[in-house]
Order: structure tokens, then sequence, then C-alpha cells
């Protein structure tokens, strides 16, 4: 009988309001440094959107990639490919098999502009206007699809979709294929282009976004006492996972460990969190059993957090119960306070944030919070970046989504 394969993180790659790489993100993480900023276009006036600001990339694609590339993909897929980009090389280019090589990206929403975009020519300009790539280009699976074009990807290529848990479970999703045989390298994790007037309308309209229009910076900010709703984010995060046994052959630097993966649902609401947390424990548990990892192992957990009056403190208590007394020994940082929230790549590129925060021994802070919620039943990392105990090291990454998804992925120090 043939045992399970460690899956290890040998690859990251990301761009995000915070830098166009990985190195970049982290360096502004741990400065602290907002995202956020008001939107350079007069969409809130013509369009009565009662939010003007947003995070939007700071390196946009045009810098990156050759303009060919940029007309043939929609933003998502642009996203993803400079990030996949990144990790590939962060990674060293591994020599593997087409047939052992797979890709899972996802999107929470897809090709939003392409498809606006796409109506909009059609009723101004007619059905012959339209271009020939809208389709290819406004497929949600269109990341997942350009990442194994570019890898020549045989073993699978997939886009899960489960709105803001999307990028988690793309990288969860990643790990069974790598344990279950089907693939030795696996490029995964999570993209969204979605700073569209339209879903901005539509999110304010569920009165889910924060309108601090005199304070974008300050905007984000969980667990305080006046959050008021989530920052719309933008980007990208990709990993590229290994087996423990394929990245040793090579001699590849890891990362860290993806040691266990946690699904569960909700069953309650479209929108709302289940108030007892009960989905979001089961899915945590069920991750630290995969791992091995007792609760007093875990020194940090990266929160969903986004910001919204109900849901911080559901995931905070659900966090407590699963971690008992050892919580008060745990790091809780939400790093949407900066980056904002990327929808379906805040859980790849949190996953990123957490295996950087193991691999250099640092919390990344959680900026806004002047006064924290007297609910809170957790060790808040405030204002500053904080020192993590030496040692072999566990850490929570949560993701949770519209529609009651829940994914918690367990990461360990190599």
């Amino acid at each position: 009988m043939t045992s399970t394969p460690d899956v290890v993180i040998t690859g990251l790659g990301a761009t995000t309001p915070l830098g166009g790489d990985v190195a970049s993100t982290w360096a502004a993480a741990r400065a602290g440094e907002s995202g956020a900023r008001t939107l350079e276009n007069d969409w809130a006036q013509t369009y009565e959107i009662p939010v003007s600001f947003a995070a939007q990339l700071k390196v946009p694609p045009a810098e990156v990639l050759p303009r060919p590339e940029i007309k043939r993909m929609d933003p998502s897929a642009q996203y993803a490919v400079i990030a996949a980009r990144e990790a590939w090389a962060d990674a060293g280019a591994p020599d593997v098999e087409p047939e052992r090589l797979g890709a899972v990206v996802s999107s929470g929403i897809g090709g939003i502009w392409t498809t606006l975009d796409a109506w909009d020519t059609l009723r101004e300009k007619g059905a012959r206007r339209v271009l020939p790539m809208t389709v290819p280009m406004l497929m949600p699976n269109s990341p997942a699809a350009y990442v194994e074009l570019e890898l020549g990807a045989r073993a699978g290529a997939h886009a899960l979709v489960s709105a803001c848990a999307s990028g988690a479970e793309a990288i969860g999703y990643a790990v069974e294929m790598i344990r279950s045989g089907r693939a030795d390298v696996v490029v995964a994790g999570g993209t969204e282009a979605a700073i569209h007037p339209m879903p901005i309308a539509a999110f304010a309209a569920s009165r889910t976004l924060s309108t601090r229009n005199d304070d974008p910076a300050g905007a984000s900010r969980p667990y305080d006492v006046s959050r008021d709703g989530f920052v719309l984010g933008e980007g990208a995060g990709i990993v590229v996972l290994e087996s423990a046994e394929h990245a040793a052959a090579r001699g590849a630097t890891v990362h860290g460990r993806i040691a266990g993966v946690g699904l569960s649902s909700d069953g309650y609401h479209m929108t709302s969190p289940e108030p007892s947390g009960r989905g979001q424990i089961a899915a945590m548990r069920a991750a630290l059993e995969q791992a091995d990892v007792a609760a007093a192992d875990v020194v940090h957990v990266n929160a969903h957090a986004t910001s919204t009056v109900v849901g911080d403190l559901i995931e905070a208590r659900s966090v407590r119960e699963v971690l008992g007394a050892d919580a008060d020994h745990v790091a809780l940082s939400a790093t949407k306070s900066m980056t904002g929230h990327l929808l379906g790549g805040a859980g790849a590129l949190e996953t990123i944030f957490t295996v950087l925060a193991l691999r250099d021994r640092t919390a990344p802070p959680t900026i806004n919070v002047d006064e924290p919620d007297p609910e809170l039943v957790l060790d808040l990392v405030r204002g500053e970046a904080r020192t993590l105990r030496d040692g072999s090291l566990a850490a929570i990454n949560n993701s949770f989504g519209f529609g009651g998804h829940n994914v918690a992925l367990v990461l360990t120090t190599p």
C-alpha cells in the first residue's frame, strides 16, 4: 500500500494592489500599507454609485504583457498569466512530463469586463462588431486554460468556482490531484478582475461595500467597531505545488507545505454566513485532522475577515471554538485590510501570505483597527507585523464564499 504524497509549495507568484510581484506585495503587507485609493474615473457620478474607491492593481498589465496578449485575454486571465509566470520562474521552471503537469486556476466572477463590453458593443454597434474571441475571453475557465496552454499541461486544467473561496479551493483541488497520483506538479490559484461599475453598483446595493469615500486607505477595517463593509480589490495569486518526492529529486527550494485541506458548506443562506459558524468549524477541524496538526501547534491564522459587521465575528468565534485555549497563543492577521477583497483571488493570495508568514516567522499586521470590537475573542496582530516563535510551525488560512462555501487550508513549515 502506497502512502499519500506530501504536497509542498515550490513557486509563488502574484500581482496585487500592493505590488506587481510577490516580493513587493509581501514587503508592503509587512509594512502595513493599503492598496485602496479613489478611482480615477467618473463612474460614481455617471451611474450614481455610492462608492468611488477600490483596491486596483499596483502595476497595470499593460506594463508587463505585450499588446497582442492583452487583446486576446480578459483582465482576469491577464492577471493569472502574470502571476503564473512569476510562480513558474520562482519554482525553477520544473522539468516535468506534460502528462504529469496540471493547472487549477479559479475566478469567482470570471470575465465580467469582456461580457459587459461585448454587450455594449452589440447594443451600440450591432452583432458584426462583437469580437470573435469574446466567448473564450469571458469563460470562467479562461485563466486556467491560458495557464495550461502556456505550460503545456496535460494532467488536467480546472476552474472551480465557489465565490470568494475559489482561490483556496483551487489550491485544495490541486493538492488532491497530486495526492491521488494524477500529477506530480500543479500550478494553482485564483484571479479576479471585477473593478467595473456594474459589480461595484451591485455590491453597493447589497450593502456589503464600505462607503468611506473620504478615506479609502482606512476603509477596510476588519474587527474594528466602526467597520462598514469590504473594499473591492483585484489581482491574482498563483502557487506551484509538487509532491515532496518530486521537489526533492530536482533539488527545488521548498517554501512550505500544504498539510491539510478542509471543505464544507453551510446549507443556510446564499449570502449570509451561518450564525453558529458550524460549517467554518467543520472545515478547520477537517483540515487540522488531515494535516495531523494539534491546536497547540497552530501559531498563526490568516482570517477571511472581510470587514463586514456580522462575518468577522462569526469567523473569530469559529476559530476560538476549534483551537480552544490554544487560540490565546495564535497571531491573527486580516490582510484584506491592506489588499481589499480579491474575491476569487483572495484565498490564493492569502495562502501566499500564510506560507511567507511561516517562512519568515512574521505575521503581517491588520491595519485600520483603531478600536477592536469587544466581542473579538482572538489575539489580533494590529498596526505592526509580529514575530512568530521559532521551531516547526503550522498556520490556518480561511476562505469563505457566498453560497456557504467554506475552505480551510493548514500550512506547515518544510
